[in-house]
């Protein structure tokens, strides 16, 4: 059984010294707010997470779907306890929403990030990027796929113009409905191998699941027929053992995604973009008309679409605050960095308004 969720050698290491102490190995294959569905050796099993773990974990190292855990499994008693989470493979995280921040860890140890779109009004090349970014992050192999391929009248543009932004990242459309495309994903699925699908709500992640695996295996509503938008259904992450042995974790439609510690993962995502950077003059150049700017250069060239440099500072400005929030010294810096900049323009301001210097 454990075999069968991608249990390895590798695992059994990291398990060893739980097993000393008479805990089990299991894998969280759904994830609910009051707890989560467990895969063991012997089948599965209802758990929740002991008091004193959730005390010393922080909100990223709490167990998620997907992650490998310790198990306490009491006889005559329905309902495990979680005592630790062995080391992750891969992590895709995210802000968590709301006021508290903080992060939330969306799914965990999964080879391959299937980035859901659907091709119609509601694909957003700038969403795409922010996944592309936290798919990076994470270290699983991002690939962007684009359902609903039967509805487009168009296919070959948008997926022109996401390709345009993947770099590198396999694009595919598919179509749920007719099968177009599933054997690419089906490949990329061989027994074993864990993949996640992320999306927007009514992206097709459930049917693109049911498609896999040959059966209504997840709740689905059909589109609307006034914007061709899917509803959400899916209230958990569950992860699915689909027939042929390849595994998929379906999670909820995320209406945000917020970066958390991301850095790596939008250098990656706008490589083009830092290319670029680093040929400028200055090492601080912000891409505002400074002398030397390559970046400006290459817009004014057509080389770099203006959209493309804007996303790429909102993204950084996004990871600056962040890092501000956690870091008091770095907001202390910052703070410094722009009153600095402030004095400056007011000096040059004052200096255009008097004019030249007479002597």
């Amino acid at each position: 059984m454990l075999k069968s969720y991608g249990w390895s050698d590798a695992l059994q290491d990291d398990f060893t010294p739980y097993a000393a102490d008479g805990l089990v190995p299991g894998r969280i294959v759904i994830q609910q707010r009051g707890g989560y569905r467990v895969v063991t050796g012997d089948g599965e099993i209802d758990a929740r997470a002991s008091g004193t773990l959730l005390k010393v974990l922080r909100d990223d190292e709490r167990p998620a779907a997907g992650d490998w855990v310790a198990l306490e499994a009491r006889p005559g008693e329905t309902l495990a306890l979680v005592h630790a989470v062995l080391p992750r493979r891969t992590a895709f995280i995210r802000k968590a929403s709301g006021t508290r921040g903080g992060a939330q860890v969306v799914a965990a140890n999964v080879d391959v990030a299937f980035l859901v779109a659907s091709l119609n009004a509601d694909l957003n090349l700038r969403r795409l990027e922010r996944y592309l970014a936290t798919a990076y992050e994470s270290g699983a192999e991002p690939v962007v796929v684009l359902t609903k391929a039967d509805l487009a009248e168009d296919v070959a543009g948008p997926v022109a113009e996401v390709e345009a932004i993947a770099f590198g990242a396999p694009v595919l459309a598919i179509s749920s409905k007719t099968g177009a495309g599933l054997d690419a994903i089906a490949a990329r699925l061989p027994p074993g191998r864990t993949a996640v699908l992320l999306g927007s709500s009514g992206a097709g992640k459930s049917t693109l699941v049911n498609a896999l695996f040959g059966a209504a295996r997840m709740a689905t509503r059909e589109i609307r027929e006034d914007d061709a938008r899917g509803r959400h259904t899916t209230t958990h992450r569950e992860l699915v053992l689909l027939p042929s042995g390849g595994l998929i974790l379906d999670t909820p439609g995320m209406r945000e995604l917020g970066l958390w510690n991301a850095d790596e993962g939008v250098a990656t995502a706008f490589d083009d973009v830092e290319a670029l950077a680093g040929r400028c003059r200055f090492s601080d150049c912000r891409h505002q008309g400074e002398p030397g700017c390559a970046v400006r250069a290459a817009i004014e060239a057509g080389a770099l679409a203006p959209e493309r440099l804007a996303a790429y500072g909102k993204l950084q400005a996004e990871l600056a605050y962040e890092h501000r929030r956690e870091d008091p010294r770095a907001a202390q810096e910052n703070r410094r960095l722009w009153a600095s900049r402030h004095k400056a323009a007011r000096a040059w301001t004052k200096q255009k308004r008097s004019g030249p210097d007479d002597g």
